[in-house]
């Protein structure tokens, strides 16, 4: 059975999984897709409506817009996972409610699909965009230094955006161990 069919997207990165058996190129990609889900929970978690629209400066995003951007960040690392291109995304409303856990399940999937995978597997899974006629192909490599950084680096945003708007993210949370003190 997988994981996302034992635990809700909402709980599995209340703490950081249990990091695989083995050091490869996938395994190494799942602690990082690991690390980012941990670090995206916490981050989005409890955001009032006031910290959603938030942002730093006239010209900056809010909270808000910003996990818009990781939200479509992740859908592309789950495309890339599951193989399937990534196109252009109708305009569709989500509470920030249904944003977190979208966004949490983007990242869930392909970590578990990742797990699965021998070392000699990320080659075979490019990054593709189609937009219209246009295909764009990149390796797993541009995953990496691509959607997946952008998304720590928003995700940072988002935690110094919170404790400037006065809503720092708890207290107790080891990022280092992926643990939680109660």
């Amino acid at each position: 059975m997988s994981v996302s069919a034992q635990t809700d997207p909402q709980d599995f990165y209340y703490q950081i999984p249990e990091a695989p058996s083995s050091y490869n190129a996938a395994t190494v990609a799942v602690r990082l897709l690991d690390g980012l889900g941990f670090r995206y929970y916490w981050a989005s978690a409890d955001l009032s409506e006031s910290d959603l629209m938030y942002k730093p400066s006239e010209d900056g995003r809010t909270v808000d817009a910003t996990l818009d951007h990781i939200l479509g960040l992740t859908r592309t690392v789950a495309n890339t996972a599951q193989q399937v291109p990534t196109g252009s995304q109708p305009d569709i409303t989500l509470t920030y409610q249904e944003k977190r856990t979208q966004t949490l399940k983007n990242i869930q999937t392909a970590s578990e699909i990742l797990r699965a995978f021998n070392d000699n597997d990320l080659t075979e899974y490019p990054v593709v965009f189609e937009r219209g006629e246009r295909r764009n192909e990149f390796p797993f490599w541009n995953l990496i230094n691509g959607p997946i950084a952008d998304a720590l680096w928003h995700v940072g945003q988002v935690v110094t955006m919170r404790r400037s708007a006065g809503n720092p993210i708890r207290q107790g949370i080891s990022v280092f161990n992926g643990t939680v003190r109660d």
